[in-house]
């Protein structure tokens, strides 16, 4: 992908190194209207559970609070934790790697894309496209959502309508889920601004509101129509940058690789050796694939519409 030069989005909300928020303690989940992309059991800190990090985190700021820094009691008696390769300092940028502040630079680039895209679109029928922001963070971040971690995933939530982003998951979608590619970053950020666009038009209030009503497989087949809606949407901006000639060979194939690999059939079979198919809410392999691709071709929104007949 042709990005480099390109506009950049001004709606990034950098919050790398800053720490959790501690203004909430709800856990992140589907149930507090969060739309993410799966990460297929996916557990951070090298084994530790998602609550134990959490829990650790807090234990942290409460020590902190009183005096204690336990990065200092930990560190070699300088009075600083050793921590190789990170430089010690409150300014995220300044600890960021050049290949972090080139990625970054790349996501303010397909933000920009896709408020291009979702502009004209909302234009062209009479009606104004309110930008999403995109908020980077490591580790973990309160959200309108919940807390989040970087095991959830990048994540829209339409209580705050920001797109929720640890760049670290990329290294994982190439390394863990065989995705490497711009492109296939690109479809994800594209995938969740697509809930941002349901969430204006109406899709996910409605969602929302009916799967309180729902059993859990009624509302996993719902949330399936959801999820491969924004996949179409996804192919819709990918169709808008073709259009523009910023596509290189071997894109489109990037992202239908990665809508591959992040299928909840796929996902399923590579953790557990198994599949419940009653259990899945994002589509099958096939159906993700097949419904960016669908958005792609045809560039229409209203060759989006997953809620008729089989998705």
């Amino acid at each position: 992908m042709e990005w480099k030069g390109r506009r950049q989005s001004n709606n990034i909300e950098d919050q790398r190194g800053a720490g959790p928020s501690m203004g909430g303690n709800n856990p992140f989940g589907r149930g507090n209207g969060g739309f993410r992309i799966p990460m297929g059991g996916r557990r951070a800190g090298g084994g530790m559970s998602i609550g134990t990090i959490i829990f650790l985190v807090v234990i942290y700021f409460i020590l902190k609070a009183m005096g204690i820094d336990l990065l200092q009691v930990m560190g070699d008696g300088g009075g600083q934790a050793s921590r190789p390769g990170i430089e010690q300092t409150d300014n995220a940028s300044q600890r960021s790697s050049p290949q972090e502040e080139e990625t970054k630079a790349f996501m303010a680039t397909v933000l920009a894309e896709t408020e291009d895209t979702w502009n004209g679109i909302f234009q062209a029928a009479g009606e104004r496209y309110e930008e999403p922001k995109m908020v980077l963070f490591s580790g973990s971040v309160q959200s309108a959502c919940g807390f989040a971690s970087a095991a959830s995933g990048p994540f829209y939530c339409p209580g705050d309508r920001k797109v929720y982003l640890d760049m670290s998951f990329f290294d994982e979608l190439a390394n863990k889920f065989d995705a490497a590619g711009d492109f296939a970053q690109a479809y994800v950020v594209a995938h969740e601004v697509g809930h941002h666009v349901q969430n204006l038009t109406g899709v996910l209030p409605r969602f929302n509101q009916q799967r309180q009503r729902m059993s859990e497989v009624e509302a996993n087949q719902m949330s399936i129509r959801v999820e491969l809606q924004a996949d179409c949407y996804a192919g819709i901006w990918g169709k808008y940058t073709e259009q523009k000639g910023i596509l290189e060979r071997g894109d489109l194939e990037e992202a239908l690789n990665a809508a591959t690999q992040i299928g909840d059939d796929t996902l399923q079979k590579r953790m557990q050796g198994y599949v419940v198919p009653e259990s899945f809410n994002h589509g099958t392999s096939d159906q993700r694939r097949r419904w960016f691709k669908r958005g792609f071709d045809t560039g229409r929104v209203d060759a989006c519409d997953t809620f008729k007949g089989e998705p």
